[in-house]
């Protein structure tokens, strides 16, 4: 079975810009009852559809296939809730990890998360001089939860932290 072991930041500043190149990602997510997630992105001119379990501490099951792209256009038109979420990923190599940032757009613009996949949730991981603040147990900073309350309707009031 795969697993999906992750811890999530924010991202401070602009020292990690010069460090790799972003690409475009659209996702949705179709509605499903308890926690878990099925989510169809397409990068580039690639469709995948990702079904996700519930979280246990920073982990949860992973299961995640290539689609057409036709098909993933037609699951994001059909069957996906609104509004996408739009992003550009830049992944970059740091040691024996590779840190993935997303820049939001659309109705998450001014977010910036930081993701590092780990091979076990006690593994430690140094942290780069962008990292900011860990938000890996906040489930306001999970994608899924961005399409009902995207970051543009956050206030401080919420103890949002915009960036």
């Amino acid at each position: 079975m795969a697993k999906e072991i992750e811890r999530k930041f924010l991202v401070q500043g602009d020292a990690w810009r010069s460090l790799a190149t972003g690409r475009y990602y659209c996702q949705g997510y179709i509605p499903t009852q308890g926690k878990q997630t099925v989510r169809v992105r397409i990068i580039g001119e690639q469709g995948y559809l990702t079904l996700k379990g519930p979280t246990v501490g920073i982990s949860r099951s992973e299961f995640e296939y290539p689609i057409p792209l036709a098909d993933a256009q037609a699951m994001l038109a059909e069957l996906c809730e609104q509004p996408f979420i739009e992003k550009y990923r830049y992944r970059i190599p740091m040691g024996e990890f590779v840190w993935e940032i997303d820049e939001f757009s659309g109705e998450n613009q001014g977010l910036l998360l930081a993701e590092v996949e780990l091979t076990d949730p006690e593994q430690v991981v140094e942290l780069p001089s962008w990292i900011g603040q860990e938000v890996t147990g906040d489930p306001r900073y999970y994608n899924s939860n961005l399409v009902t309350q995207p970051f543009k309707t956050w206030s401080m009031a919420d103890g949002a932290e915009k960036q």
